[in-house]
């Protein structure tokens, strides 16, 4: 399989940095949307996005704004996030490499179910470890966020990592109506979660699941952590993604 670089830009006009995971002769195209505070290197993205390659469907990873080696301020919300899905969407598309296919991460995953609905092109979505609601997030950031005063920001420590955050994210995840967007997806949808994940529980599977109309499909990620550091389970769950979706999507 081959890697390559794919730079972009998004609706704010940042420069994104990405990797193109392709085999010789690609059948169908993916983006893949990252967990929140991680980046195109992780291990999710990582081995989920070769292991589709593997099956013929080539996906570009990407780092959101002001993650990883893409320019700009994180801590926008998630807002942010679902017009850098799109970006990265219509810049494949203008270079031949049209995608059909939204694979999204824990917080990358609410992204792609909000995103689809400006992208005809996308004929199924499948969401690992995600959140039913945007503000799911604020749970495991520090009491009182919402409080700072407009335009500051608050240094917050997320896996021992430091970002800057303010009621400005706050707001914008908490004015997030996934409910409706999920109900009125209209796309294939494929809900993969583990029953033991400790940081997105599986109640959150179960929301998306019953709120969206069919098609739609769950598999259990038995035995999985959040952020699939077992690299069995995020072959596992590319397994299953490139089986269900090539119902969906055109193939040559």
């Amino acid at each position: 399989m081959a890697k390559q670089s794919f730079k972009f830009t998004n609706a704010a006009g940042r420069r994104l940095s990405g990797v193109l995971e392709a085999g010789k002769q690609p059948m169908s195209w993916a983006v893949f949307a990252h967990c929140f505070t991680c980046d195109k290197s992780s291990l999710a993205a990582t081995h989920v996005s070769r292991a589709l390659a593997a099956t013929g469907i080539g996906v570009l990873r990407f780092d959101f704004t002001g993650l990883g080696e893409s320019g700009g301020q994180f801590g926008d919300g998630l807002s942010s996030d679902i017009q850098d899905v799109v970006s990265a969407a219509e810049a494949m598309h203008e270079r031949g490499m049209t995608p059909q296919l939204l694979v999204g991460h824990s917080f990358g995953g609410a992204a792609v179910l909000a995103a689809v609905s400006k992208l005809p092109t996308i004929k199924a979505v499948a969401v690992i470890g995600a959140p039913f609601s945007a503000d799911h997030i604020l749970v495991h950031l520090k009491p009182g966020l919402g409080e700072v005063p407009s335009g500051e920001r608050l240094p917050v420590t997320i896996g021992g990592r430091v970002f800057e955050l303010g009621a400005d994210f706050v707001q914008d995840v908490c004015g997030q109506d996934q409910a409706a967007r999920i109900a009125g997806l209209d796309r294939a949808l494929l809900v993969l979660h583990s029953p033991v994940d400790d940081v997105v529980s599986i109640n959150n599977a179960a929301g998306i699941f019953e709120a969206a109309q069919h098609p739609k499909s769950f598999i259990s990620l038995d035995n999985a952590d959040h952020l699939l550091t077992d690299r069995a389970d995020s072959v596992y769950a590319a397994k299953v993604i490139s089986a269900w979706v090539g119902r969906y999507i055109d193939r040559p």
